[in-house]
């Protein structure tokens, strides 16, 4: 009886990992045969779960909606709270789960029969977060995109670029990555050949999905670094690249992932510190947040941040400058203006 009951949530399992199974196929994971999987199939059945099969070389087993859950685990009003639940986090009201959480969104939602369905849009519709100061990206959107990634299919949708250009894009979905401001995709474009990342607020699915593919092994290994990098460069009026003259380990805990990508530089090559890039829709506040690390600091890029860089000294040297109140002679404009210069210097 245990051995029938462990191979019936091992059953029960893959059943919901994907939308459907050959009957040889899952006799394999399960290590038994094939009329072992019909029987515990019936078993199933005879438990509530409506399972669905289809007969011959083509055929196989899947799990009927409304079904997922074990009878009586969790009735109508604990399965709404659940998916609300759900949905706040993914929204990123809970730091550091958002991408949890959409996981399980997708697979709730998929099982949940149209009658709770509709009423966790309804509750949806007369709910407003303010957690996030991002653009809003549809819930539907989000979890269309997930279950794409889930079960490797190629996602078709239409997409608004930042002119505003319409284009119909196909691609393999890899990561949602969340970077606190924004939901982006990351995907491989078979049209251009290449890693390319979309905006999750600019993505309308269309249907249905496109075939299966085999994922890739993204750029370096690591999809957020990859987001990151790119967002830093494409999501802010003001993109920067900054060389922080101390370890990564000693600011690391200044900087919030979403304020940009932190890499330690190679002592060997010459370039002490660590390499920040990130970005601000506004110069000043850049400025500020780069004053605000603590460390010394040289501007890479862009060459608008150098300039209000050396506007921003000249300002504060000339406060400095100002009649001195203890008697104490202050220093020359010239000198200030000069270490201000040296202060702010960086490569051309």
């Amino acid at each position: 009886m245990l051995e029938t009951s462990v191979r019936l949530l091992r059953l029960l399992s893959l059943l919901q990992a994907r939308p459907g199974w050959g009957g040889a196929e899952l006799a394999e994971r399960l290590d038994v045969t094939t009329r072992t999987v019909r029987n515990d199939v019936e078993r199933l059945r005879i438990l509530g779960y409506e399972i669905h099969s289809v007969t011959g070389t083509a055929g196989g087993y899947r799990l009927g909606a409304g079904t997922a859950m074990p009878p009586l685990l969790l009735d109508d009003e604990e399965a709404v709270a659940v998916s609300v639940s759900l949905h706040a986090a993914a929204s990123g009201s809970v730091t550091g789960i958002e991408e949890t959480s959409l996981r399980a969104l997708a697979k709730v939602q998929r099982m949940l029969p149209s009658r709770l369905r509709h009423r966790i849009e309804a509750m949806r519709a007369a709910t407003v977060s303010v957690a996030g100061r991002g653009p809003t990206v549809d819930a539907g959107t989000l979890t269309t995109i997930a279950a794409a990634i889930r079960d490797r299919e190629r996602l078709r949708f239409d997409y608004a670029g930042h002119d505003g250009t319409a284009s119909l894009r196909e691609v393999e979905p890899h990561r949602l990555v969340h970077t606190g401001r924004r939901w982006y995709l990351l995907a491989w474009d078979g049209d251009r050949d290449d890693w390319r990342t979309f905006r999750a607020d600019r993505v309308r699915p269309r249907s249905p999905n496109g075939p299966r593919f085999t994922p890739r092994t993204p750029p370096g290994g690591d999809a957020a670094a990859h987001v990151m990098r790119g967002a830093a460069s494409t999501a802010y009026r003001h993109p920067a690249r900054v060389r922080l003259h101390a370890p990564a380990e000693a600011v690391a805990d200044r900087i919030p992932p979403a304020a940009g990508l932190l890499t330690p530089l190679d002592p060997g090559d010459g370039a002490a510190g660590c390499l920040l890039e990130t970005g601000s829709e506004s110069l000043h506040d850049l400025a500020g947040f780069l004053g605000s690390l603590g460390v010394p600091f040289t501007v890479l890029e862009t060459p608008a941040l150098r300039a209000h860089l050396r506007e921003l000294a000249a300002r504060y040297a000339a406060a400095a400058d100002g009649p001195a109140t203890d008697g104490a002679a202050a220093d020359g404009p010239a000198e200030h203006a000069e270490q201000a210069e040296k202060a702010q210097e960086a490569p051309r």
